[in-house]
């Protein structure tokens, strides 16, 4: 794990977030896997489940991710999992630091809770 991961980690913990399954493979074929990966809960229908991509080193002059090749692999990689229905949340080492990747994190899973009672409730007409 990563030192731009575990700083992550720190903030879910303290946040009161579920755990994520850690360094999870999502794909069948492929090698792929996420930094971090929350399954589906069963009561919920929708997402597949949700993953976070802790994309260190963007603004390096040379990074993985930044180079044509590696920016091609990780859309494919990304694109397998959007098809499969999993919601990706990206994050860089600022949108850590500055609060921005745990917001959205904290939404991506709340809003499952959200779905679920929207979906038990009444209809109120049409």
């Amino acid at each position: 794990m990563s030192a731009l991961e575990e700083k992550l980690l720190a903030q879910i913990i303290k946040e009161g977030l579920p755990m994520p399954e850690l360094e999870w493979r999502f794909h069948p074929v492929r090698q792929w896997r996420f930094d971090m990966y929350w399954p589906r809960p069963q009561h919920i229908w929708r997402p597949v489940g949700v993953a976070c991509e802790c994309e260190g080193g963007t603004f390096m002059k040379k990074s993985r991710h930044t180079s044509g090749v590696g920016f091609a692999k990780d859309a494919e990689k990304y694109n397998e999992a959007a098809l499969m229905g999993i919601v990706v949340i990206r994050v860089t080492s600022t949108q850590i630091t500055d609060g921005s990747a745990i917001e959205w994190l904290g939404r991506a899973l709340e809003g499952w809770r959200k779905d679920l009672d929207q979906d038990m409730r009444p209809s109120d007409g049409p």
